[in-house]
């Protein structure tokens, strides 16, 4: 059974940090490129960081240098540092597992960030 969990989503104020975590179950982790994608109300869903199996990140303007993604192949988890969060950081928050011809999703976690 294929799985992919995130957790630590959260009421944050802005300024603050949050770190999310997408723990991978029931496929070959370290072998996978791994995204963080995130959907506010109303809007399409946004691609915000990549990290592939070698290790190799990339992130959408828009959170760049305020974010950063990383894994541990160990523990089968990818992760999502968040720092100096916006209100518009808003959003739920999925982790994404890509290696062709297999996509798996996660379910997704909240991330709120409010005075």
């Amino acid at each position: 059974q294929v799985q992919l969990v995130e957790s630590g989503g959260g009421l944050v104020q802005p300024g603050g940090s949050l770190r999310l975590s997408c723990a991978a179950s029931g496929f070959t982790f370290s072998s996978y490129a791994m995204r963080w994608y995130r959907q506010a109300p109303g809007k399409q869903r946004e691609l915000v960081a990549t990290i592939t199996s070698g290790g190799s990140t990339n992130y959408a303007d828009s959170v760049k240098g305020r974010f950063t993604i990383a894994r541990d192949n160990a523990k089968n988890t990818v992760s999502l540092q968040m720092n100096r969060l916006k209100p518009e950081d808003t959003a739920v928050y999925y982790c994404r597992g890509l290696q062709y011809p297999w996509d798996y999703w996660g379910q997704g976690t909240q991330v709120t960030v409010s005075s």
